[in-house]
């Protein structure tokens, strides 16, 4: 196989999902990576810890030393395999650690020594992740913004997934925005977050172009924080205010948050364990709203969701959440978020069902 050249075009790396290496410790890589890098450690967290203090209190000389006894006989055999299915599997991908430096070296001399040549990634982890960070930053004073809005349970997701050029901020995130937007898997780190939105933003310019179609959020989507440059130009650009009847959006909130949801748990983690934590991530959210709810309405909607739960538990019958669902839309959500639009009125541009805004978008 011809050897590639390392590389510093960071751009067609993110453009292209192109698969990358990590080499640096697994307590780095859970820190912040990006979305097409998988870790490959050449040294675990206790080794890395060991070779650092090794190099501050000797030397550069006696810390690499130190890592290749560290990293010798079976251990490193281990490591160069499973570099191999790495490779194997990614043949057109490239390797990196924190600065392109001595961790990158080694292994591409390792691997070399394996008979395979590979690439690596200019500047590592430091230099990719810079790119993203002065890459965001420009595309969000740049770019033109379309913000998708609407009432609780409309569907805005849904909608926006059918705009020319959209980016999914929820999606980014892995977290539904409101109290009960948790998801079954863990949300990214904000450095991987962050790193997500500049690929999303990177691919919505170079691959689509046009104005970026976003769905209104407030700072935090769970617990990831939008850059607050992006909050100020969100909080400029035009409203396309999305509507469904009442019926229709009790019926969205039953599919994402009952039906889905206790999908998910249950597909983690089995019948009977899925239902237990479904129940529960359910009356939990509930009860993180309320102090907001104010006591005595918090009780009577965890009562109205514990009786649909019995009910769903007992005969498979969801009907029972419709109550609790249109309560807590008509008291709670909708107060709030007609308060919000008031005081956007002079934004908006279209309002309307989905095929209103999806037909605005591709005027």
């Amino acid at each position: 196989m011809a050897s590639r050249p390392d590389t510093d075009d960071y751009l067609s790396l993110f453009l292209n999902d192109t698969p990358m290496m990590d080499v640096r410790a697994p307590t780095e890589f859970s820190k912040g990576s990006f979305p097409s890098a998988e870790n490959a450690p050449l040294m675990n967290d206790e080794e890395r810890h060991r070779v650092g203090i090794c190099y501050k209190e000797k030397g550069q000389d006696k810390a690499i030393e130190l890592g290749h006894q560290l990293v010798s006989g079976d251990i490193k055999a281990q490591r160069i395999e499973a570099w191999k299915r790495f490779i194997a599997s990614h043949p057109e991908g490239y390797l990196f650690c924190f600065r392109g430096g001595l961790r990158s070296r080694l292994t591409q001399q390792w691997i070399k020594e394996a008979g395979i040549n590979y690439p690596l990634v200019k500047g590592g982890y430091k230099a990719l992740r810079r790119f993203l960070i002065d890459s965001l930053e420009s595309l969000i004073a740049s770019s033109e913004f379309r913000i998708l809005s609407g009432r609780t349970g409309t569907g805005k997701t849904r909608v926006l997934q059918q705009l020319p050029n959209p980016v999914d901020l929820e999606g980014l995130a892995n977290h539904r925005g409101s109290s009960f937007g948790r998801q079954v898997t863990p949300q990214p780190s904000q450095i991987d977050f962050e790193n997500r939105l500049a690929v999303a933003m990177l691919k919505a310019t170079h691959h689509l172009g046009g104005p970026i179609y976003l769905e209104d959020e407030s700072r935090l989507v769970g617990r990831c924080a939008l850059p607050e440059s992006l909050r100020q130009r969100m909080s400029e650009a035009p409203l396309m205010v999305l509507e469904q009847p009442m019926s229709e959006r009790i019926t969205i909130i039953r599919q994402d948050y009952v039906e889905n949801m206790l999908a998910d748990y249950t597909a983690r983690d089995g019948g009977v364990a899925g239902w237990l934590n479904f129940h529960d991530y359910l009356l939990s959210a509930l009860d993180r709203i309320r102090k907001r709810l104010g006591g005595e309405r918090h009780q009577h909607l965890r009562m109205l969701m514990t009786d649909a739960l019995d009910r769903q538990q007992d005969n498979g019958d969801l009907g029972g959440h419709d109550r609790w669902i249109q309560a807590l839309l008509e008291d709670y959500y909708d107060p709030m978020y007609d308060y919000q639009l008031s005081q956007k009125k002079g934004r908006m541009v279209v309002q309307g069902s989905p095929a209103t805004i999806v037909d605005w978008a591709n005027r």
